[in-house]
Formats: structure tokens, sequence, C-alpha cells
């Protein structure tokens, strides 16, 4: 058994000016406003839309982020509604397999601190799904069936597609204070980077 911590991806190569110039565009057509578009003025109007609201106009970009976390977060993400999703299936995915070193992968909780008695007894229990996953599969089992006693701790990889109004939703509710640790372990490193990469879009969301 392989235990990892969980992580994340930016799999959309980020253009910044190409971004800001792509939103500027696509809200001045509102305004028949394009004539005012200069080398630098994509910037000052990504903040004013933000500023006052008005969000739909950062729709027309967007990223796409694969997190690699456990099953129990992924079902947190997968709740926001405007997102496209591709995870790793656990229906068709066979862990007994070689290429999967024919052993099962778990996310360590940040809140179990390795050598304490809950981190024993989380890491005890991790095993016996293994053993009795690879005991199904010896059994016949098909992937789709044994998975029935993978744990929540296993890991997934989802690749994560939204628009950037989406993305500034989930960093409000994902980084809050009552987000689970789990969830905030990723958003909030993903966010930071963002703020350095995207500050327009991202400056104004604290943590």
């Amino acid at each position: 058994m392989k235990v990892i911590k969980a992580g994340y991806e930016i799999m959309t190569p980020i253009d910044r000016t190409a971004v800001l110039k792509s939103i500027e565009t696509a809200a001045r057509c509102c305004y028949k406003s394009e004539d005012k578009i200069t080398d630098d003025s994509a910037s000052g109007m990504v903040r004013m839309l933000v500023k006052h609201g008005h969000e739909a106009m950062i729709e027309h970009c967007g990223i796409t982020v694969k997190f690699i976390c456990d099953r129990g977060v992924s079902h947190e993400i997968v709740r926001h509604r405007i997102a496209s999703y591709a995870q790793e299936s656990t229906r068709y995915v066979n862990y007994s397999k070689g290429k999967f070193g024919s052993e099962i992968t778990v996310i360590k909780p940040l809140f179990y601190q390795e050598g304490t008695d809950n981190y024993n007894l989380w890491y005890e229990a991790m095993l016996e799904a293994e053993k009795t996953y690879m005991a199904l599969i010896e059994n016949g089992s098909i992937a789709q069936e044994a998975r029935a006693v993978l744990p929540s701790s296993l890991k997934t990889e989802i690749v994560v597609t939204m628009n950037m109004r989406a993305w500034r939703n989930f960093f409000r509710l994902r980084t809050a204070n009552a987000a689970h640790p789990q969830i905030q372990e990723i958003a909030k490193p993903l966010l930071a980077e963002l703020k350095e990469t995207l500050p327009e879009l991202f400056e104004d969301i604290e943590v």
C-alpha cells in the first residue's frame, strides 16, 4: 500500500495577457467600446468587472486543474455545478494489476500525525481494505464489484474545468474556515498560485 499527500496540477497553460484581453474584448462588446482597447487596458477593465460584480464577463475564460485527493474530497468537488469533470474510475481500474504496483494508493489525512494512535488505527484500516479488495479480485470479482470495500481515503485523480466565475465561487467556499480540512489543503495553495498568476481575477478573495 502506498500513502501519499494530496496535491494538484494546473493543466491549462495560463497566458495572463491573453486571458485578460479575451475577457476585456467580451465585456466591451456590451458597451461597443472596443475603440478604447489599448495594450494595457485589459487589467483595469477586468478589475473593474470583478469589483462591480459583473462576473458574467469572466465566464468567457476558464482553467483546467487536476486534483490528486481522496474520494471523500472528490465528492465535495463535484458538487460544484458549472464544471466539467473526468475522474479515475474504480469501475474499470483494477488495482491488483502491475501498472498500479498491485496495491492501492491512499491519501494521508493531514489531521492524523504519523506515530499517533489515530494514525495507526487509520493505517491498519487501509491495509485491511487493501487486503480484502485483493482477495475479492483473486476470488473472481471484477473491479466494479471489489470496489465496494475501497475506503474514502483511496487516492483519486479528478480533472476539473471551470470558468473563472465558477472558480471564484469554488475558492470562496473551499478555503473558508468551515470547509473540510482536506479540501482546504488543496484549495488554499491553488488559490495562492492563481493570485500570483491572475491577480485581477483572484486577489480579492481572502483566505
